[in-house]
Parts: C-alpha cells; sequence; structure tokens
C-alpha cells in the first residue's frame, strides 16, 4: 500500500489528506510509474475548490510528474522497466506510485531530470503551445503576457525572446517584476502600482499587442483586450483571479474586431503524436540553453496543503513541486 494525498470533499487546502491509498496494478496498455517529482500548478486547485470537477469522489488530486516505470502491463511495447518517463494529464499523481496510459507518458532524455520535468510538463507544454501554435510568436511579434513571473510566465518570457519577438509581462510586485526581466521580458509592468494598459500603450507608441496571453482572468479583464491591435488575439487560458464574467461576445467588434481563445494544454496534446512533439520541442530549448527552468519551491510530497497555501496567496514564483 502507498500513500497520497486524497479529497473526500471540496474546499481550501486543508481538504487533502495524506493517506493510505491502493493505486492498483497496470492493466493493458498502462505502465505503473513510482514517483520521483511531482508538478504543482493551478489546475490542482481548480480540481481541488470543485471549479473543475474530477471523474470520482473521493480523488487524489495532480496531474503531472515525472518517475521511473516499476511495472508494465499489456501490450506495451515502446516502454520497459526502469525507463525515466514524464507526463501531463494523468488523474491523481500526488502519490508515491501512479498508474498512467503508457501513450500518456514521453521518455525523458539524459539532459532532463526527474525534477525540471516534474516542474515543466505542464507549464513548459503550456507555453509550447501558446507561442507555437495559438499565435505562432516571431520576429516582429509584440505580446503581452500577464502573470509573468509565474511558473509559466518565466518559460514563455525566454522562449518568445528566443523566437524574436517583444515581450511585455506584468507581475505583481517589484521583486517580480526584476524576475521577469531576467527571464526574456523586455519590459515588465507592475499592475499594483500602475495602469498596465497606460503602460502599454505608453511602451508600444500607442500601436499596442498582436497577442495578450491572460491567466489572470476576472482582475485583467475587460482590460487585456484594450492592450490589443485591431484584430488582435486575446487568449484566456486560466483564472488564478476567478472566474470570468458572463461575455457579450458583441465587445470583440466595439474593442477592434478582436479575435478570442479559450484553449488548454489537453486540446493542444490530444494524442502520443502530438505529445511527443510539443515535448521534444520542449526538452529541445532548455538542451540549448535558449530556456533556463527555476524551480524556486520544493516540499516533500505530503506537505501539499502547505505548497497550495503558498500557491493560491500568491507566494510562489517560477515552478513548484513535490518531492516523493
Amino acid at each position: 500500500m502507498t500513500k497520497a494525498m486524497v479529497v473526500h470533499a471540496f474546499g481550501g487546502p486543508e481538504v487533502l489528506s495524506w493517506e493510505e491509498h491502493d493505486c492498483g496494478q497496470p492493466g493493458r496498455g498502462e505502465i505503473l510509474v513510482e514517483q520521483a517529482a511531482v508538478g504543482v500548478n493551478f489546475i490542482d486547485v481548480y480540481f481541488r475548490t470543485g471549479l473543475y470537477k474530477p471523474p470520482t469522489m473521493p480523488f487524489v488530486v495532480g496531474k503531472e510528474g515525472a518517475g521511473t516505470i516499476a511495472a508494465i502491463g499489456e501490450d506495451v511495447t515502446t516502454l520497459s522497466v526502469g525507463d525515466r518517463v514524464a507526463y501531463n494529464g494523468a488523474n491523481g499523481t500526488y502519490a508515491e506510485r501512479v498508474v498512467i496510459a503508457a501513450d500518456q507518458v514521453v521518455k525523458l532524455p539524459d539532459a532532463i531530470s526527474s525534477d525540471i520535468a516534474a516542474a515543466v510538463m505542464l507549464k513548459g507544454m503550456t507555453a509550447e503551445y501558446l507561442l507555437r501554435r495559438t499565435f505562432p510568436v516571431g520576429p516582429g511579434t509584440v505580446m503581452l503576457f500577464h502573470a509573468a513571473a509565474g511558473g509559466v510566465g518565466l518559460i514563455a518570457g525566454q522562449w518568445a525572446k528566443h523566437l524574436g519577438a517583444t515581450v511585455i509581462g506584468t507581475a505583481g510586485s517589484a521583486d517580480k517584476c526584476a524576475l521577469a526581466l531576467q527571464h526574456g521580458y523586455d519590459h515588465v509592468i507592475d499592475y499594483r502600482q500602475e495602469d498596465f494598459v497606460a503602460r502599454v500603450l505608453e511602451i508600444t507608441d500607442g500601436k499596442k499587442c498582436d497577442v495578450v496571453y491572460d491567466s489572470v482572468g476576472r482582475d485583467t479583464f475587460p482590460h487585456s483586450l484594450d492592450c490589443l491591435k485591431r484584430r488582435g488575439l486575446w487568449v484566456t487560458f486560466g483564472q488564478s483571479s476567478g472566474k470570468l464574467p458572463d461575455i457579450d461576445l458583441g465587445i470583440l467588434n466595439q474593442k477592434g474586431s478582436l479575435f478570442a481563445t479559450r484553449p488548454s494544454l489537453f486540446g493542444y496534446v490530444a494524442n502520443a503524436r502530438e505529445r511527443e512533439e510539443s515535448a521534444e520541442a520542449l526538452f529541445g530549448v532548455i538542451a540549448s540553453g535558449a530556456v533556463k527552468i527555476r524551480i524556486d519551491q520544493t516540499y516533500r510530497l505530503e506537505d501539499a496543503v502547505e505548497a497550495h497555501r503558498d500557491l493560491e496567496a500568491r507566494k510562489t514564483t517560477g515552478a513548484t513541486i513535490l518531492k516523493v
């Protein structure tokens, strides 16, 4: 019997319960992973609070991690016991062991540690699809990225700069602004001290941005739309400050025939080929040094309650992992 963080009722961090949990054995097309590290993400909070609905109740929280294959089920031909793997999109990863579909994992190259992989499989692959597929960023692109000092933001800033963009970010303190400036951002706006719309207009000489990436939600709407050029794209991919209000799509016309999309990672890595291609691109920019990964918070798996409290209080920067 192994242990895991189990949720019996929706609520605050205190509903995470460290207890014995039987993850079972791998069935056909599945593998058993002995966890080394687990990533902590806002999506875990969404499931814990009930904003997103889990497949069962009670359930083990968590979507991302890395470790070593301990056993394989029938019809698994591309993986072996002892392989180092990482994954996102699984269920129940705040656990010492987890059973996962074999086609949900990717093998780790020697250049990528298990800690780094656990920190980037969601955040880094999110940055990959946002910058390379939702809106193909390149030379000449002017972009605004909210929460620039967060886990996704620090990766996106470096990657976007590597792609040749002019990168503007927002963050909530002087320290976070300084951190983002060290990670690819050309300009970072302290939204607690400045009007970010006015500053974007100033930075761009009134030309505004081609694309705004917004994971904040309620607190940045509708102001994000005022940062966009005519026919610009608003990418709303999270809601860390709270759920967006019901939106009258007519506002997109009023603000300049804008486009809007609400993507998720799992719409962009829906099969093994897409997942492997995304991971290959991510691991490539990390191995080359174009993107450096910061793991600023490390907790024990059994201390996930503290990790969630710090995440929701916006005390964290960069990536957060749980060590198993």
